[in-house]
């Protein structure tokens, strides 16, 4: 019988090292291929070209592990898929995720074309998260679920994936833990075994992040307003959300703030609004207060920013938000709400966050996500995805 054929994208880190051992064990066909997405050190922290470094450990682990070796030269792609799409957001004054989309527009598509090309049966990454088949009304269906190690678990990442990308997906280490994968590789001898997490943008890293936007957007001086905790703004009957949820009532909750000059006072000047997101505190470097300040708002029209202090202000905090229709998705079609249903899940709206409980509300007009205690942070053109248990059903972007 002949072995089913694995592409692995082999980043140069642990995790995909490991993942192409866990592969080969498993009795598949594996071959690694590496791919270079990003070049330009504008704004990049460490800018000693890192992607060089990366594949050199990748060729070494494929060495080792006696498997075939490729590259492929993906930044064009990735530049105008996800590069750009940030850009466009931050000038937008939005908060994107370029994880969630170098996931979806590179890694399990460009990145699978290629892989297809190489003769793959399946395209493998070493993502910490989990899938499995089932079978219900005579359809198949697969499912994203949480990855074994809690505090590693990726799944969020990949909440904008389809049904097709998941049915040609494999995550070889979705049930281990990150120490059993160190320890792996560590017996292994690979050279990736103590190597650091990577940090920062997908394929970019840790970046300065208006150096790095100002590649495409200007910097203009602006004005910044402290705004007080015990403003009229912060009035809002967030009960209304369980006790009278009409289509009036969650459109008005999910609303930001919606933060004037008339509310607060001048307490400085800033390079540019759209380099800034909600809940930010480095960057604005104005001291002399009791407590940090804290980004609550952002005003691109006028090249505005609001800020308030302390972690705990009021102006972090809102307990329902909106997601467009045009902006859903369901990893799992068959379990979508229609227009008017209800249901309460498990909600997370950046990595690593704990789950939420809440509810979504299904309406013409969008989804309305109301969570159970009132969420920090929340800005428009982050992801928010729910979940049944650990499988991740749905997600889509804040509007």
């Amino acid at each position: 019988m002949q072995k089913k054929k694995v592409v692995i994208g082999l980043s140069g880190g642990v995790d995909s090292s490991v993942a192409a051992y866990v592969l080969k064990q498993q009795g598949y066909e594996v071959i690694g291929l590496f791919m270079k997405n990003w070049h330009d050190t504008t704004g990049v922290l460490d800018s000693d070209c890192p992607w060089l470094e990366d594949r050199f450990d990748a060729m070494s682990v494929a060495k080792k592990l006696d498997i075939p070796f490729h590259f492929v030269d993906l930044s064009e792609q990735y530049r105008a898929r996800v590069v750009d799409y940030m850009f466009s957001e931050y000038e937008k004054g939005r908060t994107p995720n370029p994880d969630v989309l170098c996931n979806r527009e590179i890694k399990f598509d460009v990145f699978m074309d290629k892989a297809f090309e190489l003769g793959a049966d399946y395209v493998a990454t070493g993502h910490y998260c989990r899938k499995d088949t089932i079978e219900k009304d005579g359809k198949v269906y697969h499912r994203l679920l949480a990855g074994n190690d809690t505090n590693k678990d990726q799944s969020y990442f990949l909440c904008q994936l389809s049904q097709q990308q998941l049915a040609k997906s494999l995550f070889p280490i979705g049930d281990i833990v990150k120490p059993e994968v160190r320890r792996i590789a560590n017996e292994l001898n690979l050279i990736t075994a103590h190597k650091k997490d990577s940090q920062g943008i997908c394929f970019v890293g840790k970046v300065d992040l208006p150096v790095f936007l100002q590649q495409k957007l200007e910097s203009k001086k602006g004005k910044v307003f402290l705004i007080e905790k015990d403003s009229e703004l912060y009035k809002r009957n967030w009960q209304q959300a369980f006790d009278n949820p009409t289509d009036e009532v969650l459109e008005e909750l999910s609303k930001p703030y919606l933060f004037h000059p008339k509310y607060g006072k001048k307490v400085g000047e800033h390079g540019g609004a759209h380099f800034y997101t909600v809940g930010q505190r480095k960057g604005l470097n104005i001291g002399g207060f009791p407590e940090p300040l804290f980004i609550i708002g952002t005003n691109i029209l006028h090249n505005q920013i609001y800020v308030g202090m302390g972690k705990e202000n009021p102006g972090l905090f809102r307990q329902v938000l909106k997601i467009n229709t045009g902006e859903l998705h369901w990893i799992r079609p068959d379990l979508a709400l229609k227009e008017g249903e209800s249901c309460r899940l498990r909600i997370r709206i950046r990595y690593r966050q704990p789950l939420q409980n809440g509810v979504i509300h299904c309406r013409k007009q969008g989804m309305y996500v109301v969570f159970d205690q009132p969420q920090r942070g929340i800005a428009p053109g982050q992801f928010a995805a729910w979940y049944m248990d650990d499988e991740l059903i749905g997600s889509g972007v804040i509007g």
